[in-house]
This record gives structure tokens, sequence and C-alpha cells, in this order.
């Protein structure tokens, strides 16, 4: 057993050639520091961003009582009247529209011709849909059980009262916060300044798309997909390229990034091979927490803290990721242990991605005592019910079949082969991807 000390002084103990998945992420979120800078940027710029701070509503939306659909507004108070079974017959008075309100009074026997969004007349408290009227020259008749009193009214600050909470800092601003925010009058908004990200990939063998191919080079795709997946977090992304297998290179490109960046992400060069230079360099240059996971795919991952000044405590810390080389572990790693790290540093109060129960339509082969990221295709039966087969390979070198899945199949740390129909938990691809 190793024993880590944490920044806040914590101590978490892990056997470090088989660190739980969960002990991993716990881990990290103690090292991650969230951002303190801030910023005011337009509302039109706020999207993806994290609010800085709290947003009180400045006004009461809606501001004044209106119509939520289109028909007449009247005095429900008529309804009682007109008995069980029986009918109103009401003089139509004026018109009004969103932007257009009516004005006048409005006798006891008549009602408004109104709109959805219009404000209501004064007197009137409920809305009879124009469906369910039958209107003869500038009268219109319905049935009392048509509605009830006070039916189809929005009342003022129904949606948000003034002075009450709008928004709390360290939400990431989706389109409908946006368009809140927008109702509120609100023209700018702080947020957090943008976490700093810099990745690169390391390895002889490896070329960019687009230069030839030299025999035994393969193409760089993890720097193209750190990079998408980075976009998605709406985070600075710098991409440094690729970093031979040299200790000075290695060791000049993450003392650089450090300088700059508030978390370093590399692929590859951290498993056990004779030019795998990641962690030792992070063990030279810096902290290190963890090097090994119980996981699959994704069992070499170091993680720690690297010094631009070439050692603890000199020059300016990241945090760094060392993530495999294959492409698929690249991938899981980065969902499972590097996103919710880098939502909390970008100080976002992010909730985890659902698990969902399935049933499993093929058999998997699963060992005990690791956590499985299994790449799976997912749907929905007649009943309500997900289903989920593997989308085939699940070599984590087969992005293939990680470009044809919606969804992880998670298999638990402890658990074991699964038959055809048992139950499984699935992690859907849209809302993490």
């Amino acid at each position: 057993m190793t024993t880590l000390n944490n920044l806040n002084g914590c101590v978490a103990q892990f056997d470090p050639q088989a660190l739980p998945v969960s002990a991993a992420q716990a881990i990290v979120l103690q090292w991650v520091t969230p951002l303190a800078a801030s910023e005011r940027v337009p509302l039109r710029d706020a999207l993806d961003r994290v609010l800085a701070d709290d947003v009180v509503s400045p006004i009461d939306v809606p501001a004044h009582d209106n119509a939520a659909m289109d028909g007449y507004a009247f005095d429900g108070a008529r309804l009682a009247s007109a008995g069980a079974g029986g009918a109103l017959r009401l003089t139509v008075s004026g018109k009004a529209f969103a932007g257009h309100p009516f004005d006048g009074g409005v006798a006891p026997d008549a009602c408004v011709r109104i709109m959805t969004g219009a404000p209501m007349p004064a007197g009137c408290d409920t809305v009879v849909p124009q469906e369910r009227v039958e209107r003869a020259g500038d009268a219109v008749s319905f049935a009392a059980d048509a509605v009830a009193r006070g039916a189809n009214r929005r009342h003022k600050g129904e949606d948000l009262a003034a002075g009450r909470p709008a928004l709390a800092a360290g939400r990431m601003l989706r389109a409908a916060d946006i368009g809140l925010l927008a109702s509120l009058g609100i023209v700018e908004v702080a947020v957090r300044r943008r976490l700093r990200v810099a990745y690169f990939s390391t390895g002889d063998e490896l070329r960019s798309p687009g230069e030839p191919l030299a025999p035994g080079a393969i193409y760089d795709s993890n720097r193209y997909t750190l990079g998408a997946m980075l976009r998605r977090l709406n985070v600075d992304a710098i991409d440094l390229g690729i970093v031979r297998d040299e200790p000075v290179a290695l060791e000049a490109a993450l003392r650089g990034a450090a300088e700059t960046a508030d978390v370093v992400l590399t692929s590859g060069g951290v498993s056990v091979g004779e030019a795998d230079f990641t962690r030792a360099q992070l063990q030279s240059l810096g902290d290190v927490a963890f090097w090994s996971l119980a996981m699959r795919p994704g069992r070499p991952l170091a993680f720690g803290r690297v010094w631009s000044g070439g050692r603890p405590g000199a020059g300016r810390a990241a945090l760094l990721f060392g993530l495999p080389g294959n492409p698929v572990a690249t991938m899981v790693t980065f969902y499972q242990i590097v996103r919710p790290a880098l939502l909390a540093m970008a100080g976002a109060k992010a909730q985890p991605v659902p698990l969902i129960p399935a049933v499993c339509d093929a058999p998997v082969r699963k060992r005990a005592g690791r956590t499985e990221f299994q790449r799976g295709l997912a749907a929905r039966g007649d009943n309500g019910q997900w289903r989920v087969a593997p989308t085939g390979s699940q070599s984590s070198g087969a992005l293939s079949t990680m470009s044809a899945a919606n969804c992880f199949l998670v298999l638990a740390h402890d658990a074991t082969d699964l038959d055809a129909g048992d139950p499984v938990d699935i992690m859907l691809f849209d809302g993490l991807v």
C-alpha cells in the first residue's frame, strides 16, 4: 500500500497497481482547486461558461398577469351564476394583443378577445379557449363547464418573482439559462475565466494527418480526439503537437505547458515500456498521486502535478493527466477521470452523468476486480425498457466500435460475466460526449 498526501493534508491509501476507479475519482477531486478569477462577458458570449456569482431577478417574470392561450378573457365569477349545465353569453368589448393591452373597462356581462401573452384586462381572471366558444356578431357563447375560474391565466411573477434567486454560481450556462437571463433584461454576466488545458501526444511513431507515413508510423488520432472533447467543455485548449520519445523533449514540453496551462494532458508513454517516459518525468518534475487503475480500458493512467521550475514547489504548477496511448483508452479515461476534474476546476457544480438500467441482449465477459466501460449500442424497446448490446471488438485500439456506440456498458468493480437477458447499467453518450 502507498500513502498519498493531498493538498489539503488529507491522506488516502491505495494499491498503486490496482487503484479502483471510484478511489481515483475521489483523489483527483481532492487535488482540484476551482478557479477564482472571473470576468464579465456579454450575454451572447456566455453559453457554456460557468457563472461566477448568483443572479437575483431584478423584475417579475412575467411582468403582469397574461393569457396563456388565444381566447376570450372574462370575469370567472360569472361561471357560478350559469349553474350546472348552463351556458354563458358575453358581449365582446374589444381586443388585447401582446404589446397592445386592452385599456378600457369590462362590464360583468362582457369579455375581451385576447391573444397569448397579452395582459389580462382589469376585472378579468379567466380565459376561455377560442375553440370552446361560438361567436355570432359581437357576442360569444359557451358552456359554463368549458372552463374553470382562473384557467389559462399566467400570474405576475409566476415564473420568477423580483428579488428571488434566478441562477446560482457554479452553473454552466445552457441555452435555457441564456434565455432566462435575457428575460430579466440582463445584458452581461460574471463568469469564471476559461480553464487553460494544454495537450500533446507522445511517440516517435506518430504522424499528423496529411503527413506521409514512414514504415512503422501511424497517424495521431488521440490529439484530435482530445481537442474535440476539450472543445465540448469550452476550455482554452492549447495543442502542443507531438513530442518525441526523448526525456529531454518531454521535460521541456511538460515544463513549458505548466508555465501557461492549468492542466496538462498527455497521451501515451505511461506504461512500463522502455520508451515510456511520462511517469518517470512526472516523478521527477512534480508530485505523483497514482499511475495505474483497476479499469478497462485505461489501466495505465498517471495523475499528479508538474512544476514549470523542474522540481516540486519551483515555478508554476499544473495538474497532469498522463493518459494511455490506445485511442479508446484515451477517451474512456478522459470521460471517467479527467472530465469531472476539469468541470470542478472550472468552478462548475456539475451533476454526475446518470446510469440507466438496461437489459443486456448479448453475453458479456467481465473479470472481477476492475471497472469496465464497454462500448454498446442501446435503444428503448416498445415497453420503454432500455436494451443494449456491445458494438463489437472491445479492444482499446478499436476506434470504429467507439464510433458505432452510443453508450458505455458500466460493469462494476466486483461484477463478473453477464448472460443475455441480465440487467446492466449504461451511460449514454448524449450529454457526455
